[in-house]
């Protein structure tokens, strides 16, 4: 909204809040109101255009130096200063209004403002009032911007909105993991702009996941945040395990015999270390036998190491082993459901 149009708006009545309200009640009476005029939940023209002038009011409002230069201005509009005529031109008297400004910029009553407390001469506009383009162009890049005024930048004041912070952007990088390193968690090293950092990877990041590294994007502007760094996370197929949700599981062989009659199997977990696994009597191929607590360490439940049953016979058989194969499976009946 242009400065020229504040003497008209009241945006403290606006929101519905006092003239020393704090932050924090401007930003809640704002939301109040969004909440009940925003157009996704209010359909009406009205609730559009109280919408529009809940926005505006916020946006002065919320801003410390746009608040500082709107409460000045309301001040000047509504009699604060004095003014006095003059011959073609409207007079104004700056010991009144020097002393807005001076609470805004630091300056003492009338400094700057012709020295101690003289009259400064502003054009006037119709009936004598003076030209807000020249009261403007003291706060720097307002309406009158001080170009073609014949008082430039009055009394040396000047105005410059604080730029606005922005964020940085994210940035996206991948990273290639054994299964082991997605079982157990790892500590990888990476670079942004030459600088070297070590970031950790959790246990039990899967194939495809991305990870959230906040702040390591690109910087911020005027203050904003920095963006974030995402990693995506490809993990390397292992030829003995695999990762279910937090279980580990791998092909367990056994015989025909420990199949049959049942048995304990030694094995290795993903460490290289020996397992042992249970094998029951009577197990199939495809059957899962569990080890608790050996699987993916993540939070206060970690996963299982999972067998899975699979029956191993010789390649090459001889004429004893097929005999006693046929034994058995006249022996054993007929077991298989086909």
């Amino acid at each position: 909204m242009a400065e020229n149009e504040w003497l008209n708006k009241d945006f403290y009545k606006v929101l519905g809040v006092s003239k020393d309200a704090t932050e924090t009640e401007i930003t809640k009476a704002y939301r109040k109101l969004a909440r009940k005029y925003h157009p996704d939940l209010n359909k009406t023209k009205e609730a559009e255009e109280k919408f529009k002038d809940i926005s505006e009011a916020y946006d002065v409002l919320s801003n410390k130096s746009e608040r500082q230069k709107y409460d000045a201005i309301r001040q000047f509009g509504m009699g604060g200063a004095r003014f006095a005529g003059g011959s073609g031109s409207g007079g104004f008297d700056a010991s009144g209004f020097s002393d807005i400004f001076g609470s805004m910029f630091g300056a003492g009553s009338g400094a700057g403002m012709g020295g101690n407390g003289s009259r400064i001469r502003f054009s006037t506009s119709g009936g004598g009032n003076p030209n807000l383009n020249d009261i403007f162009s003291m706060f720097g890049g307002a309406a009158g911007q001080g170009a073609g005024s014949p008082y430039g930048n009055a009394g040396g004041y000047s105005y410059e909105e604080a730029p606005r912070p922005e964020n940085g952007e994210d940035r996206n990088s991948k990273i290639s993991l054994t299964l082991r390193q997605a079982v157990k968690g790892a500590t990888v090293s990476l670079a942004v702009d030459g600088k070297k950092f070590k970031a950790h990877v959790p246990a039990g990041v899967k194939d495809g996941q991305k990870i959230k590294l906040a702040g390591k994007g690109k910087p911020g502007i005027n203050g904003g945040r920095a963006g974030d760094l995402y990693l995506h996370v490809t993990v390397k197929p292992d030829e003995t395990f695999s990762m279910r949700g937090s279980d580990i599981v791998m092909d367990l062989p056994v015989t025909v015999g420990e199949a049959v009659a049942g048995g304990k199997v030694e094995a290795k977990d993903i460490d290289g270390n020996p397992v042992t696994f249970k094998v029951p009597a009577g197990s199939s191929s495809g059957a899962e036998i569990k080890l608790a607590g050996l699987g993916v360490k993540r939070g206060n439940q970690p996963g299982d190491l999972i067998g899975r049953v699979q029956i191993m016979v010789p390649a090459k058989p001889g004429l004893m082993l097929k005999h006693a194969a046929k034994e058995f499976d006249e022996k054993a009946g007929d077991y298989l459901s086909r």
